[in-house]
Formats: structure tokens, C-alpha cells, sequence
């Protein structure tokens, strides 16, 4: 069996089996954390320009697709976590030639996967639009911007499962460099397309395809001249049967749940647009906020699938149960610094993102009662990495579907539907989380007697 040899061009990979792992986990997730803050910040000057230099209107356009480009897109971003597990758990038990195949085999799915989401962007987004409610004076905006951004597809899915496949074996540091270039050029390119040329959501949604054209160009080349086993060859690109349908095992659960949590994201959009748009304005401005808590602690949700899949591969049990605990523990304080920071800094934050006092004040109405709870929604997803990692995913998948999504449809019909404000709207969220969250716990401990049971008896 081959091993893996230490060169320097491989300082970024980590080794997560062995040594300290309190500090390995916090190593690991603070440049996951980085980039996705980062990744929020120059999607923030996305809307910042739009909202202040193109009106509501635009402003409101482009927050009304956030859930339908999550609806359509989490399907493929579940299958780079599929291949996230398997890249791991083959580098944790040192089998090169699944992890050769399983990398080659992720970025060809990702570059089809990609071209199929162009051709639903462009062809469904209008009746799903529609379907939403959204407004007719937002509709046109909304499709124009939903057309071009969809057009950047394949490179931002090959950015995706390129990112996965560096953070399998320990790398977070490199995506966070790429995606501060890239992010960097978005920004430059907002300010010229929407301020310079009056291009308003059609100058944004170019900005972002051409930055993820870049980032995703700068992922390729990391992995092209990697002499590391996971590293990419032209010659050996092909799909592996086989390793499609491990990907699809443990991503495809995660996929469906990514994309039904967008349906009901999406039936809670609708409900929020028949408010209005001022109300959906507020809405986009808040969630805005709340993506950079909730971004931070799905760096730790990434770490605790990533430690417990390389963990798994090499058989060290000890070390799973530890990185379950440490990410929780991890988890709650960020969340809990972040949310609460959001509810108390609020009003100046929103204020970066449009002067009208109503949709300040509709936004904060938001922040104060999803934020400062939001930790129990990273407790809630820090379970579910772990459950993935030891290649439970339909487990998961199940669990939130039920306690999330149809909890918070029946939250919609029955109590929504006898007092119909926002706040009530709002408290589907926390309520759901907390339900999700105890379940998953359940899960873990029966999976976990089951695993024991089969290392005892030898079987795995």
C-alpha cells in the first residue's frame, strides 16, 4: 500500500488522526471560517451596491432569488460533500488509488452538474418565480439576474468539489487565498458594472460569474500541479462508476435535504413576499447578516465532517467522539458571539445596507428573533457532519427533513396561518432547530452502540 510521502508542497494538508486534536479542529475551521466570511463579505458589497446605487427594487430582486438558487443548486452541493467523505476516508486509510479515482470522478461531476443547472436556471426560473409571489415589479429583475448567474454554474460547482477536496486532506488555507482574489475582482467589478455602467442586478450577477470563473481557474491549477495522490491528470480523467455511486450515497441524501430545506425556505420567501417589498427588502438586508453567523458555524459543521470521515478511514473511534464534543463545544460559542454581536450591532449593520428606516426596522425585527438562538442551528448541523462522516446520510437526511422542513410547512399552514405576521413567520426557525437538534442527538448515540458492535465483532 502506498504511502504518502512529505513534501513541502504539501504543508497544507493536516494531519487529523494523530497528535493534539483540540487545536487541529480550531487550526482547521478558522480558514473555513475566513472564507466564508470572506465569500459573505463580497456577496454583501453585492447587495450594498445594488441597494444603494441601483434602489429597492434591484435590492429586493436580487434577495428574492437567494432561496431558489439554493433550491436549485443544493442537489450538486450535497454531492461534493459526498465526495468530501470519500476523499477523507480514503486519505485516512491510505488508499490512493479510490482517492485518485474518487477526485478525478468529483470534478468531472462537477463540470456536468454544472451544465444541467444552466439549463434549469434559465428555463425554469420564471413559473418558480412566479409561484413564489414575487412581485411584478420585481419579476423582470429577479430573471435577468437569476439567467447570468446561472450561467456561471459549472465553474462555481468546480470551485466546490475542487474546495472539498482540498479540505478532505486537511487544506483550508489555499481555497481562502483563491477566494480572497476572486472576491477581491467581484468587488472591483461590482463597482464598474453597476456604478460605472448603470448595469444594476445584470452588472452584479456578471461580477460574480467572472470572479468564480477565477476562483474556480486558481482551484483547477492547485490540483493540477499537486504531485499528491488527490492531485489532477488530464489522462486520467474519467468517471468511476463505482465511486459515483459512493458519492451519491452519502451526497445525494444531503443534496435532497439541502434542496427540500430550500423548499421551505422557499414557502417562508412566499410568505414573507406578500408583506411587501419593503418587508422583503428588510428581509434580504437581515439574512445578509445572519449568513456571516451562520457561515462561521458551518466552518465548524465542515471540520467535524471532515476530522470524523479521516478519523473513520484510519479506525481511530476514540478520536471521533472527541471531535464531536469539541465542535459543539466550538459551535456554541461562535454562534453565540456572532448571533448576539448581529442582534446588538444591528441597527448600524442594516444601516450599511439601505438608509430607509422601515426596512431597518423590518430587518431588525428578524435578526432579534432568529440570531440570537442561532447557535442551536449550529449545534443542530455540527451532529449531522458527524453523522455524515461515519457515512450515515439518509439517517440525517430523514431526522431533518421531518423536523425541519415539514415542521416549519405545518408551522406555516396552522400557526402562521391564524396570526399571520412576521414575528410568528420568523419562530418557525428556532422552534424547528431545537426539535432537529435532539433528535439528531438520538441518532447519533444509537449509530454509534451500532458501530461499537460491529468493531467488536470484527466487521469493520
Amino acid at each position: 500500500m502506498m504511502r504518502i510521502q512529505k513534501k513541502s508542497i504539501r504543508s497544507y494538508e493536516m494531519d487529523m488522526c494523530s497528535g493534539p486534536l483540540f487545536m487541529k479542529i480550531v487550526a482547521f475551521a478558522i480558514p473555513l471560517m475566513l472564507s466564508g466570511i470572506l465569500q459573505l463579505l463580497f456577496n454583501a458589497a453585492d447587495i450594498i451596491v445594488v441597494g444603494r446605487f441601483a434602489g429597492s427594487e434591484s435590492l429586493a430582486a436580487v434577495g428574492s432569488t437567494s432561496a431558489l438558487i439554493n433550491l436549485m443548486v443544493n442537489v450538486f452541493l450535497g454531492l461534493s460533500i459526498g465526495a468530501n467523505v470519500l476523499v477523507a476516508q480514503f486519505y485516512g486509510a491510505q488508499r490512493m488509488k479510490d482517492l485518485e479515482e474518487t477526485v478525478h470522478t468529483a470534478i468531472l461531476l462537477a463540470v456536468f452538474g454544472g451544465a444541467a443547472l444552466i439549463f434549469l436556471g434559465i428555463f425554469f426560473a420564471v413559473p418558480i418565480l412566479v409561484m413564489m409571489g414575487t412581485p411584478e415589479e420585481v419579476l423582470p429583475l429577479s430573471v435577468l439576474y437569476i439567467k447570468i448567474y446561472f450561467l456561471g454554474m459549472p465553474v462555481t460547482l468546480v470551485y466546490n468539489f475542487g474546495s472539498a477536496i482540498l479540505r478532505a486532506v486537511g487544506d483550508t488555507r489555499r481555497p481562502l487565498y483563491f477566494l480572497l482574489f476572486a472576491g477581491v475582482i467581484n468587488v472591483i467589478l461590482n463597482l464598474i458594472f453597476v456604478i460605472g455602467f448603470s448595469m444594476g442586478v445584470a452588472g452584479v450577477a456578471l461580477a460574480t460569474v467572472i470572479s468564480q470563473c477565477v476562483s474556480a481557474a486558481l482551484i483547477i491549477q492547485c490540483l493540477v500541479r499537486s504531485d499528491a495522490p488527490y492531485g489532477l491528470r488530464r489522462d486520467k480523467l474519467k468517471i468511476s462508476a463505482e465511486k459515483v455511486k459512493m458519492i451519491v450515497k452519502v451526497g445525494l441524501p444531503a443534496g435532497i435535504q439541502g434542496a427540500i430545506f430550500s423548499i421551505s425556505n422557499v414557502l417562508i420567501q412566499s410568505s414573507i413576499n406578500s408583506f411587501g417589498s419593503v418587508a422583503m427588502a428588510g428581509s434580504t438586508a437581515a439574512a445578509n447578516i445572519e449568513g456571516f453567523v451562520y457561515t462561521s458555524m458551518n466552518a465548524v459543521y465542515q471540520t467535524a465532517l471532515s476530522f470524523t470521515s479521516q478519523n473513520y478511514g484510519a479506525r481511530k473511534f476514540e478520536r471521533i467522539t472527541k471531535t464531536l464534543l469539541y465542535c459543539l463545544g466550538l459551535v456554541v460559542v461562535v454562534g453565540v458571539a456572532l448571533g448576539d454581536g448581529a442582534v446588538i450591532f444591528g441597527r448600524k449593520l442594516l444601516s450599511i445596507y439601505s438608509s430607509d428606516p422601515q426596512v431597518v426596522e423590518y430587518a431588525m425585527m428578524r435578526l432579534q428573533i432568529i440570531c440570537g438562538v442561532y447557535f442551536i442551528c449550529g449545534m443542530m448541523d455540527t451532529m449531522v457532519g458527524s453523522l455524515r462522516g461515519l457515512g450515515y446520510s439518509v439517517v440525517p437526511m430523514l431526522v431533518s427533513l421531518t423536523g425541519a422542513c415539514a415542521l416549519r410547512v405545518v408551522w406555516i399552514l396552522t400557526v402562521f396561518g391564524m396570526s399571520r405576521t412576521l414575528e410568528v413567520l420568523y419562530l418557525s426557525y428556532p422552534v424547528s432547530w431545537t426539535i432537529t437538534f435532539l433528535a439528531h442527538v438520538i441518532c447519533y448515540i444509537v449509530i454509534r452502540r451500532r458501530i461499537a458492535g460491529r468493531q467488536a465483532a470484527n466487521i469493520i
